[in-house]
């Protein structure tokens, strides 16, 4: 089956078939209008238009959930399931994190920033968990204006993290520390949909996207160096609103350099669509959870991301925000790529 994409489903342990949301027009748009149709590709990536066909999609009364294909969304853990009254509504909803999606882990722990499926990978060519520059380019990513930022996750490793239309569309910190720097880059709003990322060359790079560079080696930190959270717009993303609450989802605050963030707090809210966080981690200061690593080579799973890329197969993880994906890299262990995090 060509067009089949299968994951891992952490809780269960079992491969999952996933059925996207829009394929047919995201195939469309990026296989027959991207050859034939240049000009009309770059006007649909625009933000504007994208902005437009968000509204046409989002923005109606919403009159059933089964008819969006997203009736598998679970409306017992939001805040207020009552005032969902449109599929924006439904996409931006809140839910009772603090029950249904508990803090994992110990004070040098790394949590997921979403509810998403993640692919790892490192810069270091000698690594396993190697992927070569097809998903972005470092120095594009984070802008070649910044070059300290680029010299320092050089040979780091990182986390991709794909979030789908039906998910939790809140982004949480993975770790605490302080900012050091937050900046946005303009850029397109192309698809996450696998069939889009092995189509385009380097895709995050050329995303609209917000940078926060956080320092975790400091009072009550994690402990993992500088970690980088780029938040990435794609298709029919309005933008990414910037909404730090410690308490829950009160008295929310733009992110800004010298802030303190603690760990798994809501830090912003995609608008709708499907969208991406990249995680940046510096040289031997993180080791990701060993079933993490070892469902990337899982052996009998279908996944587009086989396609087109130098790696013979990558293979996603579903995870939950604020679950466990590393920890601090013990200090005499600098040579060692992959760990066992607790159940």
């Amino acid at each position: 089956m060509r067009c089949l994409h299968q994951y891992i489903e952490r809780s269960s342990n079992a491969i999952k078939t996933e059925h996207f949301f829009g394929d047919g027009p995201v195939r469309v748009l990026y296989s027959t209008v991207r050859e034939h149709a240049p000009s009309l590709f770059n006007l649909l990536t625009q933000r504007r238009a994208s902005a437009v066909l968000a509204y046409l999609m989002y923005d109606l009364p919403l009159s059933s959930l089964k008819k969006t294909g997203l009736h598998n969304i679970d409306l017992a853990e939001c805040v207020d399931p009552h005032e969902l009254g449109t599929l924006r509504k439904l996409f931006q909803r809140k839910i009772r994190y603090w029950e249904c999606r508990p803090l994992e882990g110990t004070e040098d722990s790394v949590v997921s920033p979403a509810d998403s499926k993640v692919l790892l990978g490192s810069f270091r060519e000698q690594s396993h968990l190697y992927v070569k520059e097809k998903f972005f380019s470092l120095s594009e990513l984070l802008s070649t204006q910044k070059r300290k930022w680029i010299d320092s996750f050089t040979d780091g490793d990182f986390a991709i993290f794909r979030l789908t239309p039906e998910k939790y569309h809140f982004n949480h910190t993975p770790v605490a520390g302080r900012v050091l720097d937050f900046y946005r880059i303009s850029g397109q709003c192309h698809s996450c949909n696998p069939f889009a990322l092995v189509v385009m060359a380097s895709p995050y790079s050329k995303n609209e996207r917000v940078i926060t560079v956080i320092d975790t080696d400091v009072p009550h930190g994690t402990g993992v160096g500088l970690v980088a959270m780029v938040e990435v717009v794609a298709l029919m993303i309005g933008d990414i609103v910037q909404c730090y609450s410690e308490d829950r989802y009160e008295s929310p605050r733009q992110i800004e350099q010298g802030m303190f963030l603690k760990k798994g707090c809501p830090k912003s809210l995609y608008r709708p669509g499907s969208s991406t966080d990249i995680l940046l981690f510096q040289q031997d200061r993180v080791v990701f959870c060993q079933d993490l690593i070892e469902n990337l080579r899982r052996y009998g799973v279908q996944t587009r991301f086989s396609r087109g890329l130098d790696s013979p197969c990558l293979v996603e993880t579903e995870v939950r925000v604020r679950s466990e994906i590393g920890r601090a890299l013990p200090s005499d262990t600098g040579a060692k790529r992959g760990g066992q995090c607790d159940e």
